[in-house]
């Protein structure tokens, strides 16, 4: 003969098969005689029980769970057609059993047990059958559940009532365990962009979470806690680096590199000191290492205690199990998302574990990629003089405009003050005798790290990543610098930013000489981020280079950072001949906004950064119309586009690059490149990778 529990044992197998059937847009027969089969399971099973004296508490309770999930299922169901608060009736069993187990006073079941509650579960799957198989009028199929909804709520707030009665424990809320549940469930849950940075996005069913019930089925406590304190360790980390994506997308509009991007902490704190002033970001340092170091010591003794609390109450955590994964399941099949992008159904913390695993080991093999790519290098063995003879006797700047993007000179609220600088610039350089053409270079970075353009640019290889740049600095390639060094050009470096050696790039480079902030006698004020502002940088730089007369031609990579975040204060024009030692700025930064004031008002933050790179473009072309130079060529380019809340979101990584000389011999050996007259690229120039610029800049240029 059957058993009993067999027979309920149907009804629970049969409740998920309902549910994908149903939701999966299967026949309505099919879930019709699926959903009557389980019915009929509960209506045999205890009878079945007492015809033979089978009857258990075990069998009570695998009933009473068979029909809560069945019950849950089936609301699932009906709620994809009128409404999700009809998973009311599916949560209620699930919600007053949690309330139950918790509250001690509720917990001593009432001696006489309702007839009445039997009843109301039967109703509940019926009418919940029907309203899921029956083509009845949603008006019709709302008020039944709504009927039987009340029914419920009643059969299960009297039950509450009949324990509360019942002699009963002190009332013990259990605040540290509710605590270690919020800290696990959210970092499971913590989204990784910023587009899901809502209370929303964080109602979701983190499927990890059943991981704290594996852990609580392990026999040996020692073995169980070692395992829930390391399990604990990695959702800390994986939070920690949720944070970091997080932060990385708005800065850089990429996730985080755990293998190469910790650089980038040190600067990034520089960075912040220059927006909301240096002691502010140290505080904003400290704290950020404490809350590093309470994450990774909470997270673990959070999991330690669900996982104790768990093992202690086996059933409940059991049965608690059951319930979660059913709901998550469903909520899977329905697609049910928190808000677009994010389902309910969540994997977040496994599929990033994944992400994170594949990257570090997708960077280990583009290591040896790059590798191949450093060494296969097509002017390693030309002769320099020979690769750059159309430059002969002529003085080369390469010039990078901080922060100058494509967004600088279309279609932003701040591009039309930028375009009539640069509009006005072309024509000036015109009347001076200047040529010019412009386009569009790609570059291998976002928001920050002007670094990687600069390596890409000069190398010729595409240095996208920290671990890149590292690799690349202690390699052996020609560089744009070593190649005019070894064809006879005095090589420069004019980097007023940097306020330390940098031997590496020295090494790496070959350029034999090195300006920076302690070395060009600026007695200015500092102005923001920019220690020094470029109508200085400039005028230093043809003092000590291309003033002098018995001279060898002179290759010089020049950095403007006027421009750089924060953009603000800016100092403003004066005279060529006033500039003198720079003391002329004093007081400039104090007549100008301070950042602390911009950074309150969005908008204002684009104001100042388009501001910024008016001021660059027009110290440049005054500079190039004060001083007259027919031997000077300049190949002028932005580094990166500016951060998103000045860019905005997906607007790529272009940035304009122009060519400007006297010598018209110059501009027609780059005539088949097709770029455009002007110091303005428009929207459809010419884009190139930016480290495809070195070899079609040495071809063009070759003899």
């Amino acid at each position: 003969m059957v058993h009993p529990n067999t027979v309920t044992g149907v009804r629970l197998v049969l409740a998920p098969i309902v549910g994908a059937v149903a939701l999966t847009g299967g026949p309505r027969w099919l879930v019709g005689v699926l959903v009557t089969v389980a019915l009929l399971t509960d209506l045999i099973d205890g009878r079945l029980a007492r015809a033979i004296g089978t009857t258990s508490a075990r069998g009570a309770r695998l009933d009473a769970e068979a029909d809560a999930l069945l019950i849950m299922v089936l609301s699932a169901v009906v709620a994809a057609d009128l409404g999700w608060w009809v998973l009311g009736l599916g949560v209620a069993r699930y919600a007053f059993g949690a309330l139950f187990a918790l509250v001690p006073s509720l917990r001593t079941p009432p001696t006489r047990p309702r007839p009445w509650c039997r009843t109301v579960a039967a109703l509940v799957g019926i009418v919940l059958a029907a309203a899921a198989v029956l083509p009845m009028p949603d008006v019709v199929a709302s008020a039944a559940v709504a009927v039987v909804a009340v029914l419920l709520a009643e059969s299960f707030v009297h039950e509450a009532v009949d324990r509360w009665r019942a002699p009963r424990e002190p009332l013990v809320v259990p605040y540290a365990t509710v605590a270690a549940f919020l800290v696990v469930w959210l970092a499971l849950v913590a989204p990784t962009d910023r587009d899901h940075l809502t209370a929303e996005a964080l109602v979701r069913l983190p499927l990890e979470a059943l991981v704290v019930v594996a852990l609580a089925l392990v026999p040996w406590p020692r073995t169980r806690t070692v395992l829930a304190a390391l399990v604990g360790l990695v959702v800390a980390l994986l939070l920690l680096v949720k944070v970091l994506d997080v932060s990385f997308d708005a800065v850089f509009a990429r996730d985080f590199d755990p293998v190469g991007d910790w650089a980038y902490l040190g600067p990034g704190v520089g960075v912040l000191g220059d927006s909301i002033g240096v002691g502010w970001a140290r505080v904003v340092a400290v704290l950020a290492g404490l809350a590093t170091v309470a994450v990774l010591v909470g997270v673990p003794l959070a999991m330690v205690r669900l996982v104790r609390v768990a093992a202690a109450r086996r059933r409940f955590s059991l049965t608690a199990a059951t319930a979660f994964a059913t709901a998550w399941l469903l909520c899977f099949v329905a697609g049910v998302q928190a808000v677009q992008g994010a389902p309910v159904a969540s994997t977040s913390a496994y599929s990033l574990t994944v992400d994170e695993v594949q990257l570090v080991r997708a960077d280990l093999a583009d290591r040896q990629e790059f590798a191949r790519e450093i060494q296969t290098d097509p002017y390693a063995a030309v002769d320099p003089a020979q690769a750059l003879a159309g430059l002969a006797g002529k003085d080369v700047l390469l010039v990078f405009v901080e922060s100058y993007g494509r967004v600088a000179v279309q279609d932003t609220s701040y591009s039309a003050g930028i375009t009539q600088v640069l509009d006005r610039g072309t024509a000036a350089l015109q009347a001076a005798g200047y040529h010019s053409q412009s386009a569009f270079l790609t570059s291998p970075t976002f928001g920050a790290g002007s670094w990687l353009a600069h390596a890409s640019l000069q190398s010729g290889l595409w240095v996208d990543s920290q671990r890149r740049y590292r690799q690349l600095l202690g390699a052996d390639r020609a560089t744009l610098t070593s190649l005019f060094g070894e064809a006879g050009w005095r090589t420069v470096f004019d980097v007023p930013a940097d306020t330390v050696d940098w031997p590496e790039g020295r090494d790496f480079y070959n350029f034999q000489d090195y300006y920076d902030s302690r070395n060009v006698d600026y007695a200015g004020p500092k102005f923001g981020y920019a220690p020094i502002p470029d109508q200085y940088t400039l005028l230093d730089f043809r003092r000590r280079e291309l003033d002098p007369v018995d001279r060898p031609p002179v290759m010089a990579e020049i950095d403007l950072i006027s421009s750089h975040h924060p953009w603000t204060p800016l100092p403003r024009m004066v005279p060529w001949a006033d500039v003198g030692d720079g003391s002329v700025f004093d007081g400039m930064p104090e007549q100008g906004e301070s950042s602390s004031e911009v950074f309150r008002d969005p908008d204002a933050v684009k104001r100042v950064y388009g501001e910024s790179v008016e001021y660059t473009w027009t110290a440049l072309t005054s500079f190039l119309t004060t001083y007259d130079d027919p031997n000077l060529v300049l190949v002028v380019l932005g580094d990166h586009q500016p951060h998103t809340y000045v860019s905005g979101e997906h607007v790529g990584h272009d940035v304009p690059i122009s060519i400007i000389a006297q010598d018209p011999t110059v501009m027609d050996r780059i005539s088949g490149w097709g770029w455009q007259d002007g110091l303005r690229p428009a929207p459809d120039a010419s884009v190139w990778r930016m480290d495809e610029f070195r070899d079609r800049f040495l071809a063009a240029f070759s003899g």
